[in-house]
């Protein structure tokens, strides 16, 4: 494991984009489904054995690097809400370009071909853990810890809650992440047809709901 890369590549302060966005928790608090710590471990528990599971496991299989389009494909069927796609694009092409100032190689090369708007997130991130040298765990916990700290930092300007709060929320949340990257890295090791699928329709809907917002925080 290169611990040192694995800490960058984790770390919130990496440009990567992600702090622009709210993974659906905007629209969550403006519906009031969210409204204490309590209710934000349930969100982000949800968002991490749904699409946090499908998206840590794109992340492994993206270390082979000869299966990026397929992988960009199957990725796309996945994300049903247009306004989900465009974000993780964008959350791609961000990425990828955060990264090259630190790492090189033809990991970020295909990536960057993959699509002409760029490369969903998660085959940004894998192609960014071959470039560092990572494993196929250290990627999967990277990006299942991803999957939930990006809303929880979102969560003290949303809501206004103590961060001491929401470091109490994260913690809870640990053998949850272990858990995702486990079976992350074990649903990468068959076909890219049988990678999960799950999702999470409120989500996706509210997605669409919160791309119309003439005023908003976060762009998803």
């Amino acid at each position: 494991m290169n611990l040192t890369s694995l800490l960058m590549l984790a770390d919130s302060r990496l440009p990567a984009g992600t702090h622009a966005h709210s993974g659906g928790l905007e629209a969550a608090v403006a519906a009031e489904r969210v409204n204490d710590a309590a209710e934000l471990y349930e969100f982000l528990l949800g968002r991490l054995s749904t699409t946090g599971l499908t998206g840590a496991a794109f992340c492994v299989a993206a270390l082979d690097g000869a299966r990026l389009a397929d992988l960009d494909a199957e990725y796309e069927a996945r994300t049903p809400s247009p306004a989900q796609r465009r974000a993780s694009r964008a959350l791609g092409r961000q990425l990828l370009r955060a990264v090259r100032v630190g790492w090189s190689g033809p990991a970020l090369d295909a990536a960057a071909a993959v699509h002409p708007d760029g490369p969903h997130q998660p085959l940004a991130f894998g192609a960014a853990g071959a470039a560092a040298w990572l494993g196929p765990h250290d990627v999967a916990v990277a990006a299942a810890l991803g999957s939930v700290t990006g809303p929880a930092n979102a969560a003290t300007r949303l809501m206004g809650i103590d961060p001491d709060a929401v470091t109490a929320v994260l913690a809870a949340l640990e053998p949850h992440v272990q858990d995702t990257a486990d079976a992350a890295v074990e649903s990468a090791l068959g076909p890219i047809s049988e990678l999960p699928s799950f999702s999470a329709p409120r989500l996706d809907i509210s997605a669409e709901h919160h791309s119309t917002w003439e005023v908003r925080l976060f762009a998803s």
